[in-house]
């Protein structure tokens, strides 16, 4: 048995202390290392997240291991009571978390609130799980005399999630709920970029009253991750982040047999035909485009204008984005917040010159943009790239910033070769007013999200959240059923009753 770490009081509403919750308990982290968590419109420190050692994260884990058993033994139907409850803490402090989230992370409040009911809508989808894992079951009668056989899904133990800086309110909630609604103990290792949200997810899990030892949180680093993917204890792993990272995680964690679904980066196109409207699609792309200052795997980067439709297209972009006030995501008034880092905005600074070094024409130049009241902020104006090709690393490359890069294709088919020509396989958008190019391009599009004249083409929590390529290793996907299939397991029973017994 670990040592049980040093209790410590929970956190306040925008906590300025980050702390683990293990065993149902408020913990002080322990570790060695850490870094400060950073208001990226203003670079001021907002607190500091020590990285759990290995102690910790071994605590957390058998804290988790201990529990499994009676929350398996718990009915289906009295497990997802707490996910009732969990979706009316999660409401009562949306705001808060909302606050905490800008703070960390730089989007606008509005995209903030809108993350956080994107995440509970999942925790509304794992409260049907009763239903779903009796439709899940199978049951054949007489397949052979006086014998039956039997499917029951049966959860698997401690599961485990490390997720990423973008979306760190909404991500953690494709993975608690299920897991535990499941009959599993959970353990969530969130971004150490932005780690206040989850301090105020767990203040509302602890006032749902889980067992203690069904949720639990560790903060830290690399060392806190690795942990996790080689513990004997964890069954399976969910992740998303970069391409290179998931296929680190995947490898290892499958290396050390557990289930894992790791989500990787993306490379995403939106298509534009000449029968569009376009003063009903451009809002939407430069939404999809602009949208969390570009930092999210269903960001439509690329743009392409199909056939005689580009040079409309091109100046309702110009004039839509003209419009866009770069700021704090606190003001109400801000549409594009800074980047995460200052390392972030030199990356992309950087793909921009090279960009234009490869050919590309700069129409829009945010690189020296400055906010005359935040100059210390992480911010990039909107910048427009157009006369890209398909043999440009701007086109083939995860951007991760306000940047849209705008092609041209002579045809519809055309305009699919250029979607398909990355590595990465998440999303693609079609604006047409067709449906046989609409059913075409879901057809030949090698992308497990397609979204026909809707930009950010994110699955409703019933649905699972695809990926292919190299934008996801594994079988099974976070959300809706691919979620049931992976936290539990079949056992097949075979019964015989005789019939004079």
């Amino acid at each position: 048995m670990t040592s049980k770490q040093e209790q410590s009081p929970a956190p306040t509403a925008v906590p300025d202390t980050v702390q683990n919750y293990v065993g149902g308990e408020w913990v002080t982290v322990k570790g060695d290392d850490g870094q400060p968590v950073v208001n990226p419109a203003t670079n001021e420190t907002l607190a500091d997240v020590t990285f759990s050692d290995r102690s910790a994260v071994d605590d957390a884990i058998q804290t988790a291991d201990e529990a499994f058993e009676e929350w398996r033994a718990t009915s289906p139907v009295d497990r997802v009571q707490y996910l009732f409850d969990l979706k009316q803490e999660l409401e009562d402090r949306q705001e808060d978390i909302a606050q905490a989230l800008t703070r960390e992370h730089g989007k606008t409040l509005g995209e903030a609130r809108g993350e956080i009911r994107r995440g509970i809508e999942n925790v509304e989808v794992a409260a049907g799980i009763p239903n779903m894992l009796r439709e899940g079951s199978g049951n054949v009668e007489g397949i052979a005399p006086n014998m039956d056989e039997h499917a029951v899904r049966q959860p698997l133990g401690v599961f485990t999630a490390i997720t990423p800086f973008n979306f760190p309110a909404m991500i953690p909630l494709w993975f608690l709920p299920y897991a535990v609604a499941t009959g599993n103990t959970f353990v969530l290792k969130p971004s150490e970029k932005v780690p206040l949200s989850s301090q105020l997810i767990f203040e509302a899990v602890d006032a749902a009253g889980f067992p203690d030892g069904v949720v639990n949180l560790v903060n830290g680093g690399v060392d806190t991750v690795n942990t996790l993917l080689e513990h004997e204890d964890v069954a399976g792993v969910s992740f998303v982040g970069s391409t290179p990272v998931a296929q680190h995680i995947y490898e290892t964690a499958a290396q050390h047999g557990k289930r894992v679904q790791a989500q990787g980066g993306a490379k995403n196109y939106a298509v534009v035909t000449p029968d569009v409207e376009l003063e009903d699609a451009v809002p939407n792309i430069i939404g999809s485009v602009y949208g969390n200052a570009g930092q999210r795997c269903l960001a439509n980067d690329v743009v392409v204008g199909v056939g005689d439709v580009y040079d409309d297209l091109r100046e309702e972009i110009l004039d839509d984005v003209d419009d866009l006030t770069v700021g704090n995501g606190l003001e109400e008034d801000t549409d594009v917040g800074p980047l995460i880092t200052g390392e972030s905005a030199e990356r992309v600074v950087g793909m921009i010159e090279d960009a234009v070094e490869e050919g590309a024409d700069l129409v829009v130049d945010g690189r020296d943009f400055e906010h005359p009241e935040y100059p210390d902020g992480n911010f990039l104006g909107p910048t427009l790239l157009e006369n890209v090709t398909t043999d440009m690393d701007i086109t083939q490359t995860e951007i991760f910033g306000p940047v849209m890069a705008l092609a041209e294709a002579e045809d519809l088919d055309e305009a699919i070769e250029m979607v398909n020509s990355t590595e990465y396989g998440n999303a693609s958008s079609l604006y047409t007013e067709n449906g046989a190019e609409a059913r075409k391009y879901r057809y030949e599009v090698d992308a497990g999200n397609i979204g026909i004249n809707v930009g950010v083409c994110a699955p409703m929590g019933f649905f699972h959240f695809g990926g292919r390529k190299g934008s996801f290793f594994g079988d099974l996907h976070a959300q809706g059923e691919d979620a049931v299939n992976f936290y539990t397991d079949k056992t097949i029973e075979i019964q015989r009753w005789y019939s004079n017994a």
